[in-house]
């Protein structure tokens, strides 16, 4: 290939990258672009190395807080009582903290601290149902609501955020079919005993720009199979009378970064997925300042009111949707969702759109 020839090839596909909005935000398919070409300048060095002094600082905090706190969280665990589950929110918390992102919350979560005297006094578990863009949803959810995450089986291996939730007592889950009926048992057990799991559906991490299908087969643990009459009991523990889970859904979104709403072309300083690189990811997250991540707690959901797993996935997903669609716009005012048509929602689903209208009530941030 002659010079002339390669030059204007390579003038050609700069030309379409530079005028592709999706390779511009991405960075392609599966990497996004975490920041912009460095500034050269005197002061841009001085500010890099400034970001680059306030992320060591941060980084430091949380090698020192994370062996402490999840020590501490140890000595609890054979504790009888729920002093474990207040303490693990305050690592959350602190951790949050340390990594200079504020938490707003729009709404309450409809579960208590939990424990087997709640479900003695008759307290119905909670399912917490989100939205899954980033490693960071776990720390933020777990600041604020009391509960155990369900994560899948490769967090356990990570550094510091593998010890925490290991200590905190999540529930790891693998794609492994020989293993599903042991870990399902052990959500329903958890769930009976005291505890209120968080579950996200999608499955998997997205952009931040949209909500992924929800996959049915988390809400198994909700909506026990209905068995025939004189059929024989399946070998599986079930839920006391009266005290089976309400699902309640979660819309997280990560809205203000440096003081400035998030859009579309900085939104992969917070999410992570695809094949980005964890280490990078955390690092260019510990340069940014003054981030903001908003949680909007949906009404509960009965499953009892709804004829399928399905059916209640799609509810369940609606909610999200429709939440995280009116946070990522900035509003001041957000409103609540309520279940209209599952079938509308089934539809929404498979054609990817946000979701229809639904009925709703006013929840001022």
């Amino acid at each position: 290939m002659s010079a002339d020839l390669f030059r204007n090839r390579l003038s050609g596909l700069l030309s379409r990258w530079s005028h592709s909005p999706d390779n511009a935000i991405t960075g392609g398919k599966n990497r996004p672009v975490l920041e912009d070409f460095a500034d050269l300048s005197p002061t841009g060095k001085i500010i890099g190395k400034l970001e680059a002094l306030h992320a060591c600082l941060r980084l430091a905090g949380v090698v020192v807080w994370v062996p402490l706190s999840v020590g501490f969280e140890a000595l609890l665990l054979p504790i009888p009582g729920v002093l474990k589950i207040r303490w693990t929110r305050v690592i959350w918390g602190v951790l949050c903290r340390l990594l200079d992102l504020d938490i707003k919350m729009i709404g309450q979560p409809v579960g208590t601290v939990g424990g087997k005297k709640g479900r003695a006094r008759g307290e119905r578990p909670i399912i917490y149902v989100a939205n899954h863009s980033s490693w960071l949803d776990i720390p933020v959810l777990g600041t604020k609501i009391y509960s155990v995450f369900v994560a899948k089986g490769d967090i356990e291996r990570w550094p510091i955020m593998g010890l925490v939730s290991k200590i905190g007592r999540t529930i790891f889950v693998s794609r492994n079919r020989s293993t599903t009926g042991r870990e399902r048992d052990e959500m329903i057990t958890r769930l009976a005993t005291g505890d209120n799991l968080i579950l996200f559906p999608e499955g998997t991490s997205s952009d931040g720009s949209r909500v992924l299908p929800f996959m049915s087969t988390f809400f198994a643990i909700a909506k026990l199979p209905r068995l025939p009459k004189n059929a024989p009991a399946l070998d599986m523990p079930s839920y006391p009378a009266g005290l089976t889970p309400l699902i309640q859904p979660i819309s997280l979104v990560y809205d203000r970064l440096e003081g400035l709403p998030v859009t579309r072309t900085n939104r992969a300083v917070f999410a992570w997925y695809g094949d980005m690189d964890l280490g990078p990811h955390v690092w260019q997250f510990l340069k940014r300042r003054n981030k903001r991540a908003t949680i909007l707690m949906h009404p509960p959901l009965a499953p009892e009111d709804f004829p399928s797993r399905k059916a209640l996935a799609n509810a369940a997903w609606s909610a999200v949707a429709y939440g995280a669609a009116a946070l990522r716009q900035n509003s001041d005012t957000v409103s609540g969702w309520q279940p209209l048509d599952s079938r509308a929602t089934a539809d929404a689903q498979n054609t990817g759109a946000e979701c229809p209208a639904q009925k709703s009530i006013s929840v001022v941030a």
